[in-house]
């Protein structure tokens, strides 16, 4: 017997009502995409790997998926670093490219690349598969997709406004009840510097934004582990732990960051940023949290992340600002911002939340029953009018028995049933039968669409 074939852990096969469902998303984001002036791109699935490694830290690097050189790809490599077995070394020997592992990084590249015939600031969106080589768990996959806005060429904190008023108005299209959590890099910047740990900037935001998964204690414990002071930790509690209101946040947090321009920087933006979203009035609420950090390096001025309120699930939402990530490409002084919607997390919590409209999961409306060539002839014309008017109809292909092609429509789901026999034919009608309440009427071709389209 042939082995029963099988997909790698942390990827998924979508049904075609799990494809009805999925493209409800990605029609909803992309249409509020469109609302706020961006425009879509695309870029290859896999990049230079060089265009990849170092972008997103050290933990960032080891779940890049690395694509193996076609040909010999041993020659070049010496029998001494083959039997060192060391796979890091060996692999940059052999794999020149890799998988995407976001979509922001390969768009710094394409606004390099592409400069001459980009108009600034250029708002661009992607909604593409990325792939990480996490380990697979609930809401956790290694292929899933990201719906990604940024704005680049342009300074002005007005854009991180509208991104967090994106966000709400998405999430408000999907019924979707979310807290929207913002911080800025600079705030942490200032906080390491006046700990007296300004060196390890980038060990504190790692440990840090891991609070919600792993808790206080093992935060601390990895924060010591990279060599910071058990003084320095202790100053850093009553910080990450700030509550109140965001006004009280930001109170506290201009005297405690007095002493550093860096920090008060980030404290003038995230007032500017909190302060004008509340003028508009959007439904979600909008929290300054500290311990969001964001464990990507590149990531230099206000952050953002979004929670589902009544699911238990990561975030499915996030972003910043990263004023330097073109530079890295040799194109310094562009300044961007961005945030993705993560897809696949979407798609989970409108399923337990029941909230996909019935159309989004419906696909033919209307099956035409098929009793032979001459019913069929007669049917064909009326099914052309049918599909003309936006409806989704099909016929059923073969001449088979009719509770066979009931059943069909039945497994199907599909709501509505066309009969035409003899007797239908002899008045130029069809039988519409509703398959929910079972009641049946003779129309006409243009009764039949007034009333499909009810």
């Amino acid at each position: 017997m042939a082995t029963k074939p099988g997909i790698p852990k942390g990827t998924r096969d979508f049904s075609p009502v799990e494809m009805a469902k999925r493209n409800y998303i990605f029609n909803t984001i992309r249409e509020v995409f469109y609302l706020y002036g961006f425009q879509q791109i695309e870029t290859p699935s896999m990049e230079n790997l060089s265009t990849l490694m170092g972008k997103y830290g050290e933990e960032g690097d080891k779940l890049l998926f690395k694509i193996q050189n076609s040909g010999d790809y041993f020659s070049g490599i010496t029998d001494e670093e083959l039997l060192s077995r060391n796979a890091a070394k060996l692999a940059g020997k052999f794999c020149e490219k890799g998988l995407r592992y976001d979509l922001t990084v390969p768009f710094a590249r394409y606004v390099v690349m592409h400069r001459d015939e980009i108009t600034f600031p250029f708002k661009r969106f992607q909604i593409q598969p990325v792939w990480r080589a996490d380990r697979p768990q609930k809401g956790r996959y290694r292929e899933f997709y990201q719906c990604d806005a940024d704005v680049v060429g342009s300074d002005s904190l007005l854009n991180e406004v509208e991104l967090v008023q994106m966000i709400d108005t998405v999430f408000r299209k999907f019924g979707i009840r979310i807290s929207i959590k913002v911080n800025n890099r600079k705030i942490l910047t200032g906080i390491a510097e006046i700990i007296g740990a300004a060196d390890k900037i980038i060990d504190i935001t790692v440990a840090i934004d891991k609070l919600d998964k792993i808790g206080l204690d093992n935060v601390n414990a990895e924060l010591a582990s990279k060599g910071i002071s058990q003084e320095a930790i202790d100053k850093l509690q009553p910080i990450i732990l700030l509550s109140g209101s965001n006004t009280e946040k930001l109170q506290t947090l201009k005297e405690i960051l007095a002493t550093s321009e860096t920090g008060m920087k980030g404290v003038e933006e995230s007032e500017f940023l909190l302060n004008t979203v509340a003028r508009q009035g959007i439904s979600s609420d909008v929290e300054l949290d500290l311990t969001l950090a964001r464990g990507l390096n590149y990531y230099t001025g206000a952050i953002f992340e979004v929670k589902a309120l009544d699911v238990q699930i990561g975030s499915i939402s996030g972003g910043g600002r990263y004023d330097n990530l073109t530079g890295v490409f040799g194109m310094d002084g562009v300044s961007g911002v961005g945030i993705s919607f993560g897809a696949d997390r979407i798609y989970d919590v409108l399923n337990q939340l029941d909230l996909y409209p019935k159309e989004a999961s419906d696909s033919t409306k209307v099956l035409f029953v098929n009793f032979g060539e001459k019913e069929a002839d007669y049917i064909l014309p009326i099914l052309a009018k049918v599909r003309a008017e936006g409806i989704r109809a099909e016929i059923y292909p073969d001449s088979a028995k009719m509770k066979k092609q009931m059943s069909h429509a039945n497994n199907k789901q599909i709501p509505f049933v066309a009969i035409a026999g003899e007797n239908e034919m002899n008045e130029g009608k069809v039988m519409l039968k509703n398959m929910q309440t079972g009641t049946q009427d003779l129309v006409t071709a243009e009764e039949l669409i007034a009333a499909l389209k009810a």
